[in-house]
C-alpha cells in the first residue's frame, strides 16, 4: 500500500456516489460489496463497527478526513486491511478503472 498525503480542496466538484451492494447481514457481520466508477465518492460517514476491506480490483483512491488531510491510496488487487470504528471520512476513485471491493464490518 503506498500512501501519499495533501490538503483537501474546498472546490471540489459533486461527484457521482458509489454503489453499496448488501451482500451478507447477520448477528456477527454485515458485508457489503463496493463499486466505485471513476470519480465516485463513498461521501462523508463514520464506521460505528470495526471492519475489514478486500479489494477485488486494484485502487487508487484519495481518502479525506474532516480535518483536511487528503491521503492518496495505492493498492493492488487481493489487498486487505483491517480498521477501528472512527475517524469520519470520505473516499474517492481518483483512478481510470472502476474500483471493486468488500467491506466486512464486525458486530
Amino acid at each position: 500500500m503506498k500512501n501519499k498525503v495533501g490538503v483537501r480542496k474546498d472546490n471540489d466538484a459533486k461527484r457521482e456516489k458509489a454503489v453499496p451492494q448488501k451482500l451478507e447481514d447477520n448477528a456477527r457481520v454485515m458485508m457489503t460489496q463496493w463499486r466505485f466508477p471513476p470519480d465516485s465518492e463513498t461521501g462523508w460517514h463514520r464506521h460505528a463497527l470495526g471492519y475489514c476491506i478486500v479489494y477485488l480490483t486494484a485502487a487508487k483512491h484519495s481518502v479525506e478526513t474532516r480535518d483536511g488531510v487528503v491521503r492518496e491510496v495505492f493498492l493492488p488487487a487481493g489487498e486487505s486491511y483491517f480498521r477501528k470504528a472512527g475517524i469520519e471520512h470520505n473516499v474517492i476513485n481518483i483512478g481510470d478503472n472502476e474500483i471493486l471491493m468488500v467491506e466486512t464490518e464486525l458486530k
